[in-house]
């Protein structure tokens, strides 16, 4: 019989070390808080086990066989090593320490979670963050990949073994010049851009997708097509065309230049969306950072001049 592949208990371990140090099944069975009957039947039952004798005893005394030496030093590792993993693993449950990985789309990443970890970490220092900001696709394919726990994305998951919950949602400001005749009204419509020369985010962006989705078949009038929120606020900035984005992202746009305005269009708004394993639980620290997240979800900005 391979001893590899017995089914050795932390009981039997214990009681062997035990009576390892005392040298006496009386003091080791005290030790233990066992009988001493229930305590000589778990050393029994661990030398029947393994097929081999640990101790050498008589009636006056109790001495470690060579091969009970041998095992000496690997059953000491062995139960410090199962009350490590049981600490780590309290500390983990405990939600002291863990990692956790979050996607998240950049609109999300740069304006309103960097405060909410800084309160995240001060609750709870021992768990590690590791954040991807990424466009909601890529941040579904994280998720997907196991490569985060879970996201923030402006797209529900197509994939079967996902799971899409609301998580907010997001209305949609016109950015233009201060100085601009459009900076006069407090609200507006999509059909009072029209004609306005605009810049557009690129197409892969969900952004991008909303606007043309609430227009079509109608377009904007673009003029210029750029990947990154604070470039298209230098072009608004400089006068070269107007544009519309979430409230998310208003933060991009805070300039004495510049003025936002909300939409009056009931079919532009962005949802922002939970995804994650369907059949998986998340971890005690990943589960934690959502339910913070949750509580936390931002609200709809407010236009500016």
């Amino acid at each position: 019989m391979q001893i590899t592949d017995l089914n050795v208990s932390t009981r039997q371990v214990k009681a062997f070390l035990a009576l390892a140090e005392q040298k006496n099944f009386t003091r080791a069975a005290n030790q233990c808080h066992l009988s001493q009957s229930a305590f000589s039947t778990l050393i029994r039952t661990l030398e029947d086990a393994i097929s081999i004798r640990l101790f050498d005893r008589d009636t006056r005394k109790v001495e470690l066989t060579p091969e009970g030496r041998l095992f000496l030093a690997g059953a000491s590792r062995l139960l410090e090593d199962f009350r490590a993993a049981l600490s780590d693993l309290g500390e983990h449950a405990a939600r002291r320490r863990g990692r956790v990985a979050l996607a998240a789309l950049p609109s999300l990443a740069a304006g309103w979670l960097p405060g909410v970890l800084a309160e995240f970490r001060a609750h709870y220092p021992g768990i590690e963050l590791d954040v991807a900001d990424e466009l909601s696709e890529s941040c579904v394919e994280r998720v997907r990949s196991g490569r985060a726990d879970f996201a923030l994305a402006a797209v529900r998951a197509s994939a079967p073994e996902l799971r899409t919950d609301p998580f907010c949602s997001d209305r949609f400001h016109l950015v233009c010049r201060a100085d601009h005749p459009l900076a006069a009204r407090r609200t507006l419509t999509l059909a009072q851009l029209a004609g306005e020369p605009f810049i557009h985010l690129a197409r892969s962006s969900s952004v991008r997708q909303h606007i043309e989705a609430a227009v079509r078949p109608a377009q904007m009038n673009r003029v210029m097509e750029l990947e990154q929120l604070s470039t298209v606020a230098g072009m608004v900035r400089a006068g070269l065309g107007i544009t519309v984005v979430p409230s998310l992202t208003l933060f991009h746009f805070q300039h004495p230049d510049l003025a936002t305005r909300p939409l009056n269009a009931p079919g532009l708004k962005r949802e922002i969306f939970v995804i994650r394993w369907k059949d998986r639980s998340l971890s005690s620290a990943a589960q934690v950072l959502l339910e913070f997240l949750v509580a936390r979800k931002p609200r709809a900005a407010a236009g500016k001049a």
